[in-house]
């Protein structure tokens, strides 16, 4: 309802709504005051958490070494949360400097600026270098040193809670176990005993010198039992 005024104002004040009142807040008070939320203008702290990830690629001929420091937000309240604030990439590898130190300073600009930056890991996975990509130890496929980094900033974000990672299913896992076993069987009945053999949990896991690489996963482990090709990483197979 219009209220018309016909006196001079003199003077005002703010009234906030209360609970009773149509149009207020219902939303939960917060322990421990305002939540702060993550943008581009919040300081950086004198010390940082962070943690610092080694690259050996065949394309580099030193190693290169990515650092990921994060802010703690809300520290000590049930809103606590572990952001990516910046990221730092060394080498003694001089030749890609230029690159390295944009890359490095775009991604921290997006890092601050607050959100969703989960997309940088898909983006930067999809890059693709022209000469060709590389298999790590383990046959895991990456087409570029750019897209490594952005499994670095993957691997990362999943742990600090970022991404989440369902992992394998145990009926898929169940499937992998037994298709490894099969082809454990088939190897020793052809005399290759270390086909296929699968290590202890933390290491590596060799796959066969004649597996393909999976569409999926990008992992060479794909193998033919029984007619059908089953990739011996993630489960994954066209037959269902």
């Amino acid at each position: 309802m219009a209220i018309r005024i016909d006196k001079k104002i003199v003077g005002y004040e703010v009234v906030k709504p209360t609970s009773d009142e149509p149009g207020a807040s219902n939303a939960p008070p917060t322990s421990g005051g305002e939540v702060i939320q993550m943008h581009e203008r919040l300081e950086r702290p004198e010390v940082l958490l962070g943690a610092t990830y080694k690259i050996k690629s065949p394309l580099f001929e030193h190693a290169l070494y990515v650092t990921i420091n994060d802010i703690v937000l809300n520290a000590g309240t049930p809103h606590e949360q572990r952001r990516p604030f910046e990221i730092f990439i060394n080498s003694k590898n001089m030749d890609h400097f230029q690159w390295i130190v944009a890359l490095t300073r775009i991604i921290s600009a997006v890092f601050r600026k607050g959100g969703d930056v989960t997309f940088l890991v898909e983006e930067m996975k999809a890059v693709f270098d022209p000469r060709g990509g590389y298999f790590k130890p383990g046959g895991k496929y990456m087409p570029s040193i750019v897209a490594e980094i952005g499994a670095v900033i993957e691997d990362h974000l999943k742990a600090i809670g970022l991404i989440h990672d369902p992992g394998l299913s145990p009926e898929r896992r169940r499937l992998i176990e037994e298709k490894r076993r099969e082809l454990r069987q088939r190897s020793k009945r052809q005399d290759l005993a270390t086909a296929g053999e699968e290590q202890d949990i933390g290491t590596e896991v060799s796959y066969p010198p004649h597996a393909t690489l999976c569409e999926r996963c990008h992992t060479k482990a794909v193998v033919v039992l029984e007619g059908c090709a089953v990739c011996l990483h993630c489960g994954h197979s066209k037959c269902g």
